[in-house]
């Protein structure tokens, strides 16, 4: 079922003084392979890509619903999988946009947020609508565009890595991704090269029923280091959506990269993500990712630790408040010899909220005196709320360790009359744990969205 929809805006009576607007607007709705090949002619892909849509399609078709966390309730004959204007086309000037879309933006601070990167791109349902990079990035040769434009100009760089990371037969979101992906972005920072500042994207789901499957693949190259973050918003609508995003990263020898997420869906949306980064030798892989809004969210970040000496690194934050299932952790595979792994897991639960670590370490045979640490705290705010500690750690050799810790914990009243005797309110003095609570999580931000964290979370606490 592909349905086309058109909507116009009138500036104006008298055509001699102004323009009428007329904007046409493509939305397909449902899960098919006409579908699919429309999705594809929209944006006038190369046989490869199609052949890998229409391939990922028959491998949803075989996939079940995992087996493990929250049920997800997902009707994909309803969700919308590509919503677009016709005329629209990536921006680099905010003064090209829609005007709606740009107000929403700067109410939202993404456009103040510009300042402070070497590059941003936004995605607006389903395309990337604005990109823009400083010019220093074309002069040390670095690609920063949307994955669908990144296709087109260097087909043999992205097939080198498209789909190798995460395939698409290993999960059910995974191969939905790789039927209707649209917008992400694609990254290629090449040899001995650093910048100075971290690139960013944004992405926003606007639409009630609307389904956002946005595909990133990164390339770190050898000695060089990126610092990208990701940001995620939607409004609040009955009709749930659905978020299921694939990102690929590929981090080369002796290379760091940090990929950062502050993702504050609203509450009808589920969220559903798949990310894995294949580190190789003395490479550094960093993710640092915070979950606070969805109604279901199933994350867990994964190092690949394929090198000698590679290094893989997950802090994240889950809050749920009501109604909300946050299912999240990460997964930590050592195949090198001496690599090293730490994952530190935050969790807030609160009015009837479930959050959940579940994660993975497996240290194999060949990956000789490797270490992985583990630590998972959570902190329950009220007697409706509840988390669980859901591990797997396999050491495959005797000269390796996995150590793994736990805690969950309440509120000490002790500590709250502490503080509101020195004059503090109960409400603020709650606040004031809890950010105490999150310290390690919020100081790995920079000092503009550390701020906006906490704003977040004095709203959804």
């Amino acid at each position: 079922m592909c349905i086309v929809a058109f909507s116009s805006n009138s500036r104006g009576v008298e055509a001699k003084r102004h323009r009428i607007e007329v904007l046409r607007t493509v939305e397909i709705k449902g899960l098919n392979k006409e579908n699919i090949l429309a999705i594809s002619k929209a944006k006038q892909e190369e046989p490869w890509v199609l052949n890998f849509r229409l391939d990922s399609y028959q491998k949803f078709l075989k996939q079940k619903a995992p087996s493990f966390g929250p049920k997800a309730t997902v009707d994909f004959d309803q969700i919308i999988y590509y919503k677009t204007s016709e005329e629209e086309r990536i921006e680099h000037s905010w003064d090209r946009i829609n005007k709606r879309v740009r107000n929403e933006l700067e109410d939202l601070g993404v456009i103040e947020s510009e300042q402070h990167m070497d590059g941003i791109g936004v995605q607006y349902e389903s395309e990337v609508i604005y990109h823009n990079m400083i010019e220093e990035l074309s002069k040390k040769d670095i690609i920063f565009t949307s994955i669908e434009d990144a296709m087109r100009r260097y087909p043999d760089l992205v097939r080198k890595y498209f789909g190798r990371i995460v395939k698409n037969d290993e999960n059910q979101f995974a191969a939905l991704n790789g039927a209707v992906f649209s917008g992400g972005s694609f990254i290629y920072i090449p040899p001995h090269t650093k910048l100075d500042r971290p690139l960013q994207s944004y992405f926003r789901i606007s639409s009630r029923n609307m389904g956002q499957f946005e595909r990133t693949l990164i390339i770190v190259d050898e000695e060089s280091e990126l610092h990208y973050i990701e940001g995620c918003t939607a409004p609040e609508y009955s009709e749930s959506a659905l978020h299921a995003a694939v990102v690929e990263i590929y981090v080369g020898k002796r290379a760091r990269c940090r990929y950062t997420t502050i993702q504050n869906w609203a509450q009808n949306v589920n969220n559903l993500v798949t990310k894995r980064a294949v580190v190789d030798e003395a490479g550094v892989m960093e993710w640092v990712d915070g979950n606070i809004g969805s109604q279901v969210t199933m994350k867990y970040p994964c190092c690949v630790l394929k090198g000698d000496d590679a290094k893989g690194t997950c802090i994240t934050i889950s809050v749920a408040t009501k109604w909300q299932q946050q299912d999240t952790g990460a997964r930590m595979i050592h195949l090198g010899k001496r690599t090293k792994s730490n994952i530190v897991s935050k969790s807030i639960a609160s009015t009837g909220g479930n959050a959940t670590y579940r994660g993975t370490v497996r240290i194999y045979e060949n990956a000789i005196d490797s270490e992985a640490m583990v630590q998972c705290d959570t902190l329950i705010l009220d007697d409706q709320s509840k988390s669980d500690t859901i591990p797997i750690n396999d050491c495959r050799n005797d000269s390796s360790t996995i150590e793994h810790e736990a805690t969950v914990s309440k509120i000490s009243e002790e500590n709250l009359f502490y503080l509101m005797s020195r004059g503090i309110d109960r409400e603020s003095a709650t606040e004031l744990v809890v950010l105490g609570f999150l310290e390690k999580f919020r100081e790995e931000l920079p000092m503009e969205y550390a701020v906006e964290l906490n704003q977040l979370l004095k709203r959804n606490l």
